[in-house]
């Protein structure tokens, strides 16, 4: 089973009175455990072809498959649903409720799915405890560090255990240190749970650490290579 596949993605936006082609084409197999870098110049379509895997949008023409269910079709409410259950997203504007803590911040995910307060503190502040933040529980995103807030999205993201998760340029608003020590604490994260990781990225730190490298350009992939020794 392919934990991602898309056939045939178009995606066309309306700027003025141009059609601007986002994708063209998209004919894409991600396989499960799998950490893979989107890469390319602005407006090759990497953030697209994220948002359309993520459900966030949806193609104009083409199939998008999450673990044999095909997505682009699905209402809102199913929609909604497949996000709560099997995605998580990395968000490079962090998007972190200001007024919640740490520990509330990553419980979030955990309190829409119904899971009981107890349950929700304790496996909350274990994965803050697992990206380096032991300590840190009760602050909130103004008394932390870019690179601390970034680690709280990356504790939401995966806190509910999802089958994938989708980063849209996580180390963009990093200092190379910390960028390197968040894609450090995701490739183990990825190794011991199997959680397929698809980022979009500028980066050339990102796409070094990928073990496999998809290049877009114009909205078409270009090339597409497993990583030598990875």
């Amino acid at each position: 089973m392919k934990m991602v596949l898309c056939r045939g993605l178009r995606k066309i936006y309306r700027q003025g009175k141009m059609d601007v082609v986002a994708l063209d084409g998209i004919d894409l197999a991600i396989g499960k455990g799998e950490f893979v870098a989107l890469a390319g110049p602005s407006g090759s379509g990497k953030t697209t072809l994220l948002n359309l895997i993520g459900g966030l949008d949806r193609p104009d023409e083409g199939e998008i498959h999450l673990q044999d269910q095909l997505i682009n079709d699905m209402d809102q409410s199913r929609l909604a649903e497949l996000r709560l259950r099997q995605i998580g997203f990395v968000f490079q504007a962090f998007n972190l409720i200001p007024v919640l803590s740490a520990t509330e911040n990553v419980e979030f995910i955990l309190l829409l799915q119904g899971v009981e307060a107890g349950e929700r503190r304790q496996r909350a502040r274990a994965i803050l405890d697992d990206v380096g933040l032991e300590g840190l529980y009760d602050r909130r995103p103004a008394e932390l560090s870019g690179g601390q807030q970034q680690r709280v999205a990356v504790a939401r993201a995966i806190v509910s255990d999802p089958a994938i998760v989708l980063a849209d340029e996580p180390t963009a608003n990093l200092d190379s240190t910390t960028g390197q020590g968040l894609l450090e604490m995701m490739k183990e994260m990825n190794e011991k749970k199997r959680v397929t990781f698809i980022f979009s990225t500028h980066d050339a730190m990102v796409m070094d650490y990928a073990r496999r490298l998809i290049l877009l350009h114009d909205g078409r992939i270009v090339e597409d290579r497993q990583k030598e020794g990875k």
